[in-house]
């Protein structure tokens, strides 16, 4: 066992911040010197005298023997993986570089319909062939679940040469699917489960969160240390166990994707998150959830609103626990979207969602919130019941997420994203390839990717996220009046 309470990379880049130094090394700013006065006064001057490179203390993050080493080390056992990588470039860099370790050009690998750009990204640049899987769907609540252990199965045999299954685990709404089952169906096939668990990286620290998908038996998982723990913005893990990675390539792709300046910064609040989860996380998570369930309690008592898998959670093949710090709050029945809910709240009340979408708003409750934010959220979500008091004909008719997807697009995201494209009006594209990614941000799920066949339903699904106030990146047109689509 190893001594969790250490942190050789934190305290390292704490000594060497603090003791004189002459720099003729790159950050231009030296240590703070250089910076402009106006970001002194914004953040200090610590923060820039701890903004170093690669000096013989800090080791070096693609050829580890130092203090990442050790960092890694101790992430490794807190997380319960064999081996660990710290990513300064998000858990994007994580999926696309355990794509481009497993999936080269024309290689199969089963993908769940739901999954994050970032895999799209690892698609196009692997030039890998995605069998789409179409994940369980609530219609009620127009949520995404998991992909099931039976669709795996069946598409496996209908797809034995696949190099990998991707699963989401859980999704953005904290919903967990048949991990274990999945994973063991994929090892059948003597092949990897890599699994995008961006928003799981808690999951490991209480019996009462859903099961780490480590311990579920996953190969290869990504986690977004910085979304649920102590991180900063932009650092994630990568954490693998058995045979069925090959580590080295891995380390390989990986400096493809990774900066060769790595911000040390970056890497040592993974040290220091690592460190406090790992010694706390059971007191930490246990506080989450209580805060969490009053939340829960409050919300499901205000008239117009209803928080999901509560009180009633009934467990289907592709949805079998929900992760209770993930808070889901139905307001649709207020006769507003959950875009407009989310500008209420935020103008009027200062409380603001991780994701609105058009009937919900998510709410991601972590370590890092106070019983005064609790009180905050629910003294606004009851005025917003009193402004927006429930309508007559409960839930409003929005138009659905498009699902039910073919599972195999005509050519592969990345012949669509390199072949001659045209850009067209709207109705010109309806029967056409996409060329281009389009998501509603966030979650960064794509409506439309390269690839795919552009359906009026998707088309009529964006103008509606449009229209009531959300976000859409990655359309060549920003007002999404015309589309750049495959040519021929």
């Amino acid at each position: 066992m190893l001594e969790q309470s250490q942190t050789p990379l934190l305290t390292a880049l704490k000594n060497c911040a603090n003791q004189p130094d002459t720099p003729f090394y790159a950050p231009g700013h030296k240590r703070g010197q250089g910076t402009s006065p106006l970001l002194i006064e914004l953040l200090g001057t610590q923060l820039f005298k701890a903004d170093l490179p690669e000096l013989p203390e800090l080791d070096n993050l693609f050829n580890p023997e130092g203090v990442i080493a050790d960092a890694q080390a101790l992430a490794a056992e807190a997380f319960g993986a064999e081996q660990t990588w710290f990513l300064a470039n998000g858990s994007t860099a994580g999926i696309i570089a355990a794509i481009l370790a497993i999936c080269g050009t024309g290689d199969k690998i089963l993908v769940p319909r739901n999954v994050h750009q970032s895999v799209i990204s690892g698609l196009i640049l692997s030039g890998a062939i995605a069998i789409f899987i179409q994940p369980d769907y609530n219609q009620t609540w127009d949520l995404t679940y998991s992909i099931t252990p039976e669709i795996i199965a069946q598409t496996l045999q209908q797809h034995p040469d696949a190099k990998a299954v991707l699963m989401v685990y859980p999704t953005y709404q904290g919903i967990c699917g048949n991990i274990t089952e999945i994973a063991k169906i994929t090892h059948q096939y003597h092949i990897p489960l890599i699994v995008d668990e961006a928003h799981g990286a808690h999951f490991n620290f209480h019996p009462n969160l859903p099961l780490s998908a480590l311990k579920a038996g996953a190969d290869l998982t990504i986690q977004s240390t910085h979304k649920v723990l102590g991180s900063l913005t932009q650092s994630s893990m990568l954490h693998v166990q058995g045979n069925l990675i090959n580590r080295e390539r891995l380390s390989q792709t990986l400096q493809f994707v990774q900066s060769t300046s790595p911000n040390y910064i970056l890497l040592a609040s993974l040290d220091a998150a690592r460190q406090q989860i790992a010694t706390q996380g059971y007191d930490l998570m246990s506080q989450t959830l209580s805060l969490a369930k009053i939340a829960r309690t409050e919300i499901n008592n205000i008239p117009g609103l209803s928080s999901f898998g509560t009180p009633d959670f009934q467990p289907t093949s592709g949805c079998v626990t929900l992760d209770l710090t993930r808070l889901t709050v139905k307001v649709s029945d207020l006769g507003i979207s959950g875009y407009e809910a989310d500008e209420i709240l935020r103008q009027q009340f200062h409380v603001t969602a991780e994701l609105p979408s058009l009937h919900h708003l998510t709410f991601i409750i972590s370590l890092g919130n106070t019983k005064t934010d609790i009180e905050q959220l629910i003294n606004a979500l009851k005025t917003l019941s009193i402004q927006h008091p429930p309508i007559t004909t409960p839930g409003q008719n929005f138009f659905p997420t498009p699902h039910n997807l073919p599972s195999i697009p005509p050519c592969s995201c990345r012949e669509a994203f390199f072949a001659p494209t045209e850009q067209r009006p709207l109705a010109d594209c309806i029967g056409r390839i996409s060329a281009e990614m389009i998501c509603p941000y966030p979650p960064g799920i794509p409506v439309l990717m390269p690839g795919e066949i552009v359906t009026s339903d998707a088309l009529k699904f964006l103008q509606q996220v449009i229209a009531l106030g959300g976000k859409i990146t990655g359309c060549s047109d920003p007002n999404l009046q015309q589309l750049k689509i495959v040519k021929g």
